[in-house]
């Protein structure tokens, strides 16, 4: 089944080509109807005109496995939600119409027929439901929630992230108020396909993030994902990782990637203080060389030899690094091939600038560059709302060049990236998140609620 919401979403088939026919248009499916054939019964797709509201399959036809198609994504029924629930309505009866055996038996009560749905119906639960396993406190302001998602954690690949939410009928009341969470673009840090685990990381900022150290090992939550497109994972390179704060939870995956791909990483991880790190494990065990930054106080005391520690930011820590200042290099700079930076946007366009003036001596001039744009998102399912719009500008003009949907593909070229337009953006809903914020301290000030 695909079914899309305000406009057309044909996304699996531009990710996946080939796998769908479309109209001209490139917008819609090509829709068919379907019906038995021959004495063996098997189906059979027949092309329908653009349009023909009775036709609700799309070319998809996999040893008799079809697929069908609703709403929006059918050029007959696209235009509102009316028309969305019509073509709901319309389309079962046509799916229906293929089993009518099936239904028969099911209907006269034979107990084959209920033992399959149970089957199905508990395999599906089993994969798409996700329930909270633990809440892990990683630093005084990261929270890990572990959450047991059978299908979400088989699908993950570097660099995508998920969308976690409560229930709103499952949240914990207090004052009158209930503590319903929207939904939060999180990193997926870890996976583990064989238990159907995955690690979301939370940097505790606004009252949604804030309510993550309340969920309860056992609750049900919703879990959307993995999203976004996965990180470009190239194969024997030198690549320099620059991450900042909870970017760096970004980077464990897509370093381990990087590894197993025979490459070569360097990693500048920075933090405001050191008590701010986290997992060092993860980034050791997924890195040639780490160079810890901290903006201010106490430096972070490397555990490997090749290790070094840095007081300053990002850029000045790659600087100090590629002049020799931090003691013995395992890397030349001028060997780095690809640079991903994912942080703040602040962080990200500080290693865009600096990369063209300071650093420019220290790196070759053919590496590519890669910025994670942790955009504003609401819906998250690449290409539908428009929350997540990022403008995209010429790195030589500076005049635009157009937008992109980050929740489709966060990785975009950092020379490209506006980071003027990132920056107001991501401080549009500044009062609204310090009055919600202030709201939920206000109302659990009092409260013994148990939390990570």
């Amino acid at each position: 089944m695909v079914a899309a919401g305000t406009h057309p979403n044909t996304m699996y088939e531009k990710e996946n080509p080939g796998t769908f026919k479309l109209l001209e248009n490139a917008e819609h499916f090509q829709c068919y109807r379907a019906r038995h054939e021959g004495e063996d019964g098997r189906m059979v797709l027949e092309p329908s005109a653009p349009g023909d509201p009775e036709a609700f399959f799309t070319s998809y036809d996999h040893s008799g496995k079809l697929v069908s198609c609703y709403g929006d994504n059918h050029a007959f029924y696209e235009g509102n939600v009316v028309k969305a629930m019509a073509s709901a309505l319309h389309g079962y009866r046509h799916v229906a119409a293929l089993f009518p055996e099936a239904i028969d038996r099911a209907e006269g009560g034979l107990g084959s027929e209920l033992s399959t749905w149970q089957a199905l119906t508990a395999r599906l639960d089993d994969e798409l439901l996700a329930t909270v396993v633990r809440v892990d406190r990683l630093t005084p302001t990261i929270v890990e929630v572990i959450v047991r998602a059978r299908a979400a954690s088989r699908k993950f690949h570097p660099g995508q992230f998920y969308r976690l939410q409560n229930f709103e009928s499952l949240a914990p009341k207090v004052g009158g108020t209930r503590l319903v969470m929207e939904g939060l673009a999180l990193t997926g840090a870890w996976t583990d396909p064989e238990r159907g685990l995955l690690s979301l990381i939370v940097l505790e900022m606004g009252h949604s993030s804030r309510m993550c150290a309340l969920l309860q090992p056992g609750e049900p939550v919703l879990v959307m994902g993995p999203t976004g497109t996965p990180t470009e994972i190239p194969r024997g390179e030198t690549v320099l990782l620059a991450g900042g704060g909870l970017g760096n939870a970004v980077l464990f995956s897509i370093a381990r990637a990087l590894r197993d791909s025979d490459c070569k990483v360097l990693y500048f991880a920075g933090y405001r203080r050191r008590e701010d790190l986290f997992k060092q494990e993860e980034i050791e065990a997924a890195t040639d060389q780490v160079i810890y930054a901290v903006d201010a106080g106490e430096p972070i005391v490397p555990r490997r030899p090749q290790d070094r520690a840095f007081v300053g930011n990002i850029v000045q820590a790659i600087a100090a690094y590629g002049e020799g200042r931090l003691g013995e290099r395992a890397f030349d700079l001028h060997a780095v091939q690809r640079i991903i930076a994912i942080g703040s946007d602040r962080m990200m366009n500080a290693v865009r600038v600096a990369r063209k003036r300071e650093l420019a001596p220290l790196l070759s001039p053919g590496h590519e560059a890669i910025a994670s744009i942790n955009s504003p998102m609401q819906c998250m399912m690449k290409e539908v709302c428009a929350q997540c719009l990022q403008k995209h500008v010429d790195p030589n003009s500076g005049a635009e060049k157009g937008v992109v949907f980050s929740c489709f593909n966060q990785d975009q070229p950092l020379d490209q990236v506006d980071f003027a337009n990132l920056s107001a953006r991501l401080r549009a809903n500044t009062v609204q998140e310090k009055l919600g914020l202030q709201w939920f301290e206000h109302v659990t000030a009092d409260a013994a609620l148990p939390r990570a």
